[in-house]
């Protein structure tokens, strides 16, 4: 196998210039540039604990793995379509929608600049919504969401501030090269929608819940606006673990109760017994302020109520204010309403054609015009 020849001077010229053109985007000089990039590596390798010559090694294996996998790639797609398949004719008058295929790595490690793009879209809205994949419940979001949180001033703002392992987003084009970070470490990959009842002589199931998608993963991972693609990173699940941790321990000190030491015990039961302490000052206190109501229905009506707002729908402290109020009469409630009601009615004043002047009225040259529309009246039996 001949080994890999290297670059010819015109692209050794043709990476000049564009090494020339992104130092002038940044403001810097060729030389400067330079500097600020070996200043980075070394600061990468020495997070993964690597030297700058074991780091550089590395990432030139996996360009040239993904380079590999990308020219596999396009040989087996430039090959000849299969029997039942119609090759694809370009059209003068429609755009083509152009794909990027992104290469995956299985065996490949975490990018920490991957995770940190992961955490960070993780804190942003993406609109995601819930679908199956292989039994288990997942999330999933739409790629031109999470290009568009990418290019926000969020972004940007904690990649300056907060997380310096975000990579720099100048335009579109870098921004989809950064949302590949995801599918290249496998923290979020290209999903299609499947049936999971296709090719079952049973009718689909009553039960099924609507837009709960059963997905798969796309063997061709790919960037597109529209398509969709899952979590398989779902951050740090301390909070669980801390949850599960103290449910594991609750149980074991409730079976372990006989085990404990006597102050604990003691404490336990005294604890106990002032719960059912205040229960039962509870009861106590609504069979009281019931007699007193039932007393004083017959000896001051309407009657006096005992902490009127007890079983109230307010607040624990609410509960006890006032501390006694008088009941209520519901007739002289409805009755206020009706007057209140009858006095908000305003007073029309009657039409001038109502008028019992005796003198007839001047006739006018103006045509009259009169109502002809059919009424229908009410007739009191």
């Amino acid at each position: 196998m001949a080994a890999p020849q290297g670059p010819g001077p015109q692209q050794m010229a043709a990476m000049q210039q564009q090494f020339a053109a992104e130092a002038a985007k940044r403001g810097l000089t060729p030389e400067q540039f330079a500097q600020k990039q070996r200043e980075q590596l070394i600061a990468d390798a020495t997070k993964l604990g690597l030297s700058p010559e074991q780091y550089v090694a590395q990432l030139r294996a996996r360009a040239m793995q993904a380079h590999q996998q990308q020219m596999e790639a396009q040989k087996a797609q430039a090959g000849s379509p299969q029997p039942g398949q119609q090759a694809q004719i370009p059209q003068p008058g429609k755009p083509q929608q152009t794909t990027q295929q992104v290469p995956v790595n299985p065996n490949a490690p975490a990018d920490p600049k991957a995770l940190a793009l992961a955490k960070f879209l993780r804190s942003q809205d993406l609109k995601p919504r819930a679908c199956i994949m292989d039994g288990q419940r997942k999330e999933i979001f739409k790629v031109k969401r999470a290009i568009r949180a990418i290019e926000s001033p969020a972004y940007a703002k904690a990649a300056a501030k907060k997380n310096s392992l975000l990579p720099p987003v100048t335009d579109r084009a870098s921004a989809e090269n950064v949302f590949k970070l995801l599918p290249l470490s496998l923290l979020a990959l290209r999903i299609s929608k499947i049936d999971p009842h296709a090719g079952h002589d049973h009718a689909k199931p009553k039960n099924r819940v609507k837009g709960l998608w059963t997905v798969k993963i796309e063997q061709h991972q790919e960037v597109d606006p529209m398509m969709h693609y899952v979590w398989l990173w779902e951050g740090s699940q301390w909070k669980q673990k801390a949850m599960a941790a103290g449910v594991v321990a609750g149980i074991f000190a409730v079976v372990l109760f006989p085990l404990w030491p006597i102050m604990l015990r003691q404490g336990v039961w005294y604890l106990s017994v002032g719960m059912m302490g205040l229960l039962g000052l509870f009861f106590a206190m609504a069979i009281v302020r019931l007699i007193l109501f039932c007393i004083t229905v017959v000896v001051a009506s309407p009657g006096l109520w005992l902490f009127p707002n007890l079983f109230e729908d307010v607040g624990f402290f609410d509960s006890f204010k006032p501390l006694w109020g008088w009941q209520e009469n519901k007739k002289k409630k409805s009755k206020k309403s009706k007057s209140s009601s009858s006095d908000a009615v305003a007073i029309e004043p009657a039409p001038s054609a109502t008028t019992t002047s005796a003198e007839p009225a001047a006739p006018s040259s103006e045509p009259v015009l009169r109502d002809l529309t059919a009424r229908v009246e009410e007739v009191e039996e």
